[in-house]
């Protein structure tokens, strides 16, 4: 049996007021570590947790200053000053480190309650929590989440230079013959599904584009970014419109395709002369031709998304059109018609319609910035989605 309150030095017991001892019994069953000090710091009583915690023996430290504890001048000091906030306050709660026989230090939770004595006399009754499970689960925690960190900025890294390659494949504005074209791309994360294509082809033909691939984010812009390869070289072979729908279409649907994934686009290729266009559309919402002063014709889609059917082109998937001097061509992807305002209404296509009559008044210039700052005057919130557009003025 160890040695309790029952078997301290004369010295010492005779220095512990009588109440103390009776308390002995409860202070060994706690599973905390018990100190008991008077008013000059003395120890006068430790439990068995507290021997086990710190290796020391009460019949070596019972007696002891409580200085003599402490291998660090530091320490001792919080020490004192949580002794002093005792008996100002009662009682204090705060973490602490133990020290312990061999020189090491034992993370605590350390509760000091100041006790008066009949007598006037005072002494203290020290708690102490072993906290050190919780503390390596704390490191853990930290090693963990700074490798999230550092993953989250390696992403976020990869994000950008992703972003700055697929801002560099989006279209310029430029002269072209008697086309004038002007751009916008603007994806709603660092990265979209969006994109516009605007290329001659053997300075004959300008061939335009635009493609909204199902979802955001990186998926997309990875699979927006193979299509838009593929894009360039069957458009670079002046492949027929109806013919890059369709060898799109299959791409996608036997090298990509997963359900609920689907893409639509819009294109169009003018002549050198700008006389006539070419048009097609899968599943994409309308292109818009409009004069200054005129409501805009649509030239709708004759084949529905792509990504999905087989067959998903018509067979007469191409529609043209004459173009005269001052038409101005209008392609653009949904995040121009999809957005709502404050009543939960959507533009939709009539209403961006409405938009290019008014902004086909200004000059050609201002048109693509009068269209974006009618949208967002209508849109509710910030953007939910991408934005590709193209402009073109025949002169």
């Amino acid at each position: 049996m160890r040695p309790g309150i029952s078997q301290m030095s004369d010295f010492v017991q005779s220095k512990t007021p009588q109440s103390l001892q009776e308390m002995e019994p409860i202070l060994e069953t706690l599973n905390d570590g018990v100190v008991v000090a008077d008013e000059s710091d003395q120890i006068l009583f430790v439990n068995t947790v507290f021997e086990e915690m710190t290796g020391f023996s009460r019949s070596q430290i019972l007696g002891w200053n409580a200085r003599q504890l402490y291998h660090r001048a530091e320490e001792f000091a919080f020490a004192k000053a949580l002794n002093q906030k005792a008996k100002e306050m009662g009682r204090v709660r705060e973490e602490f480190f133990l020290p312990t026989k061999d020189g090491g230090r034992l993370p605590v939770v350390v509760s000091l309650r100041a006790m008066h004595l009949p007598d006037g006399g005072r002494f203290s009754i020290v708690t102490l929590t072993d906290i050190s499970e919780q503390k390596r689960t704390e490191e853990k925690l930290r090693a963990a989440i700074a490798g999230l960190e550092k993953y989250q900025r390696d992403i976020e890294q990869d994000l950008l230079l992703a972003a700055r390659v697929q801002q560099s494949l989006a279209p310029e504005p430029f002269l072209w013959g008697a086309l004038c074209v002007d751009t916008f791309y603007q994806p709603v994360h660092t990265i979209g599904g969006d994109f516009g294509f605007v290329r001659p082809s053997e300075e004959k033909h300008l061939n335009l584009l635009v493609c909204d691939v199902s979802g955001h984010g990186i998926s997309s812009a990875l699979v927006a970014n193979r299509i838009y390869s593929e894009t360039v070289t069957l458009l670079g072979n002046r492949a027929p419109l109806a013919d890059v729908l369709r060898r799109l279409n299959s791409l996608v649907i036997q090298n990509i395709g997963t359900p609920g994934f689907f893409f639509t686009l819009a294109a169009a290729r003018i002549d050198r002369g700008a006389r006539i266009m070419e048009f097609a559309g899968a599943g994409h919402p309308p292109a818009m031709i409009v004069q200054p002063g005129h409501e805009p014709r649509l030239l709708r889609s004759q084949s529905v998304i792509l990504g999905t059917l087989p067959d998903a082109v018509d067979a007469d998937a191409t529609l043209h059109t004459e173009l005269e001097y001052s038409d101005r061509i209008v392609m653009y992807t949904d995040g121009l018609t999809d957005v709502f305002d404050s009543r939960g209404e959507m533009l939709k296509v009539e209403g961006l319609q409405s938009f290019v009559r008014d902004t086909a008044l200004l000059p050609f210039g201002e048109m693509k910035q009068g269209i974006l700052d009618r949208v967002a005057e209508w849109r509710d919130g910030p953007p939910v989605d991408d934005v590709s557009l193209v402009l073109v003025e025949v002169r």
